[in-house]
């Protein structure tokens, strides 16, 4: 009932008439969220592969959940057992209704006539001959999971015990120095008397396999940086609680770590020399060879332009290095880079984007010289799947290699380790998800685009061909209630050569008559590639603001991540860029092709990265955007987290910083800007928008401030939301939004 009352209710909207800014505007935006919701079917999204043979999945149908059983041996797919039997025999083992089209089942295993699962509280046994039920145990709840900071922490000081292999010793730290203990005899004996407050041994403790020698490291400790905030309206108290959080931001000093080898039984102690690895943001990794003759890790030098695999000799302390990746610009060691290392310790697979596409390269690990690169080509490797070394073969994905396709679209691939026999999985004109079976023999592939209905076949890894056709979505209910398709949208970028893409969103009532306003929704961080490549019925930031009477889009401009090297290097000491140029071409050859996108009303609103981006909008690009919505943005990157800006800005801290801030820039700033951020912001320090603010203030511009109490990152809530919508209804159609007491 409540569903057709929605789908009423809209029609009702729908029909009416549909001036910009109206209540029954409004209430279609604010309905989206539930009258697109439940409306596709057919869209499986995990396949679980038993051996080779058999493949379970859950399957969203009209009627409610069915679980499904594919066989390769049959070449057939079918219900997984009775719903109705299994429902009704459940009810009776947990004392409660269990509706048969709704059950909540997980890790089913079939052994010819048994099924074994689990539901959230235990783990049965199903006879399929009568439906028996049999409880195997009991299951645990799972613990929540722990907050996450996004400042670097380095926090090494513990003294936790680490017993060798051989359990015969136990290493530990004891007033900054290294230890040992025989836990038989309790004798203790010292190893290192160089420790102190101000260089100590770390609590990570590394023995080598043949618990022989030990590997630890002192610690020089860095900058204790916090960030400050009042959480003006706790949860358990009237009065306001002041919190911190560790956050290092760019230029703050980093701790430096000095491994340390010793001998256990002649006590000898190696000091190991620093030279190859002395400027660091960071050395990790640490790692002992199986035959104990080395132990490997890898060093990141501060400012991110050299990263180094090294190898250090167990006997006599010297560091060689194995692999030297350099770059004039940046590595990306946060998203692109791989590393695996054979069982033997003979080789390791790297990651490299050197000849200017991230590719694949095998490594002597003993000489450190390259045997032959893995993959080659004008597209980027995108992720390993996995390294299967009997065969010596690796999977992976990757984008680009067609012409007729978008170059973000990811497709899967197997190669042999000398970078012989590529084989092709996937082709279909689609973003591509594949569950390969255990032993490869078989693959589920699941496709779609923002333009195309997911599609889920059975397909043989010898032939690459599709031997069973699984699901094909069903969006008629969607398209019933007046919802409209992205459109995928193509325009060359500043360069007048390179494809820029991206995607437009109309509203249900979308009319080609007449004059729709634009707003970019905006992420342009640097480490990623961020417009959506996949199926979806809403598309967040986007649809809810298109039901207003704007056109919407999102676009990927140069700066951003997985084409070529040189694409994602414009970000480089130069995050003001953001790809504006490439952005405001691609919104131009759009209305050239559809004249009822005014680009004289063009508005952009984003979060975090995006919310720089969008200021950044009307500092720096004001001649084209006229109206911005900047969530929680790190409006200069001296006051955002450490890693995430000098991986893009670089090292040391310099006038580039100035002039990429748009606080700096404030007085640049013209349009119509409204700022949001939470007052307890721990990912980007609200200081940020705070001091953007003042600028501004200084500077004499007239802008908007949202404060959000007890609210960390995020693009503002509900209220953060309503916001938004009244600031581009008023500032890009001139109309005075309705009462929400009239809308909710």
């Amino acid at each position: 009932m409540k569903t057709l009352f929605l789908a009423g209710l809209y029609l009702l909207l729908f029909s009416a008439l549909h001036a910009q800014g109206t209540v029954a505007e409004y209430k279609r935006s604010a309905a989206v969220d539930t009258l697109f919701k439940n409306k596709v079917y057919n869209t499986p999204d995990v396949f679980h592969w038993q051996g080779d043979s058999l493949c379970w999945y859950k399957n969203n149908t009209k009627q409610g959940i069915e679980y499904l059983l594919v066989s390769t041996r049959n070449v057939s797919q079918q219900k997984a057992f009775d719903h109705e039997k299994l429902a009704s025999e459940l009810a009776k083992l947990l004392e409660k209704n269990v509706d048969a089209h709704q059950l909540d089942m997980d890790h089913l295993h079939f052994k010819q006539d048994t099924l074994v699962f689990q539901t959230d509280s235990l783990k049965v046994a199903c006879n399929l001959d009568n439906y028996g039920i049999k409880v195997l145990r009991t299951l645990e709840k799972k613990e929540k999971g722990k907050r996450r900071y996004w400042g670097n922490r380095f926090d090494e000081s513990g003294n936790g015990p680490v017993i060798s292999p051989d359990s015969s010793r136990v290493a530990f730290i004891r007033n900054h120095n290294l230890y040992i203990r025989n836990p038989e005899t309790k004798t203790e004996t010292q190893l290192s008397f160089d420790g102190s407050a101000g260089f100590f041994y770390s609590s990570y403790i590394h023995w080598s396999p043949d618990s022989k020698k030990i590997l630890a490291y002192k610690v020089r400790p860095g900058e204790d940086h916090k960030i400050y905030f009042v959480r003006s309206r706790p949860d358990e108290q009237f009065q306001p609680e002041l919190e911190s959080r560790d956050y290092l931001k760019p230029g703050d000093q980093l701790p430096f770590r000095s491994p340390q080898l010793f001998d256990v039984d002649s006590k000898k102690h190696t000091v190991i020399d620093t030279d190859l690895f002395d400027r660091q943001y960071s050395v990790s990794g640490f790692k002992w060879k199986k035959d104990n003759s080395a132990f490997t890790f890898e060093y990141n030098q501060r400012g991110h332009q050299v990263y180094r695999v090294l190898s250090v000799d167990a006997r006599t302390g010297k560091v060689s290095v194995i692999v030297n990746e350099t770059s004039p610009t940046f590595i990306d060691y946060s998203g692109k880079k791989f590393r695996y290392d054979t069982g033997n310790d003979k080789e390791i697979i790297w990651a490299s984007e050197r000849d200017g596409w991230n590719h694949l390269y095998l490594y002597d690990a003993e000489t450190g010289k390259v045997k032959n690169r893995i993959t080659g080509g004008k597209w980027p490797v995108r992720d390993v799947i996995e390294v299967d070394e009997e065969k010596r073969q690796v999977y992976f994905t990757a984008g680009g290699l067609d012409k007729d396709q978008d170059p973000y679209l990811l497709h899967y691939f197997r190669v042999d380790f000398d970078g012989g026999n590529l084989v092709r999985f996937t082709r279909e004109n689609g973003n591509h998800k594949v569950t390969f079976s255990a032993n490869h023999k078989y693959y589920i592939d699941r496709y779609s685009r923002v333009d195309a209905p997911p599609v889920a076949v059975l397909k043989s890894a010898a032939t690459r061909k599709k031997v069973l056709n699984l699901q094909k979505a069903d969006i008629s209910e969607l398209l019933a209630t007046g919802w409209k398709m992205p459109e995928v949208f193509t325009a060359r970028g500043r360069d007048g050569k390179t494809d820029i893409w991206g995607v437009i969103v109309r509203p249900t009532t979308f009319d080609p008559e007449k004059d729709y306003p634009v707003i970019e929704y905006i992420y342009a961080g640097p480490h990623d590639s961020f417009v959506p490549k996949s199926f979806q019925t809403l598309y967040r930031g986007m649809s809810d603001l298109a039901e207003l009477g704007f056109i919407v889009v999102q676009i990927d401009g140069m700066g951003t991540s997985n084409r070529s090297k040189a694409f994602h290097n414009v970000c480089w000491k130069n995050l003001k860029d953001a790809g504006f140029p490439d952005r405001k071409l691609w919104i131009k050859a759009a209305a050239r092709k559809y004249p009822y996108m005014n680009t004289n009303k063009v508005g952009i609103h984003g979060t975090s990265a995006g919310g720089q981006n969008a200021g950044a909008a009307v500092v720096f690009n004001s001649d084209f955007y006229k109206a911005a919505v900047a969530s929680c943005g790190c409006h200069d990157n001296r006051m955002d987290k450490i890693w995430w800006n000098e991986q893009w800005m670089g090292y040391p801290v310099g006038p580039h910083y100035a002039a990429c801030s748009n606080t700096e820039n404030a007085g640049k700033m013209n349009g119509d800007l409204l700022l949001i951020v939470g007052e307890v912001d721990d990912n980007v320090d609200p200081a940020s928008t705070m001091q953007f603010a003042d600028a501004l203030i200084k500077a004499g511009k007239d802008f908007e401030l949202v404060v959000i109490p007890g609210m960390s990152h995020s693009s503002g809530g509900t209220y953060g939301n309503r916001k938004r919508k009244d600031f581009f209804v008023k500032k890009l159609q001139g109309v005075t939004p309705p009462s929400w007491d009239k809308i909710y």
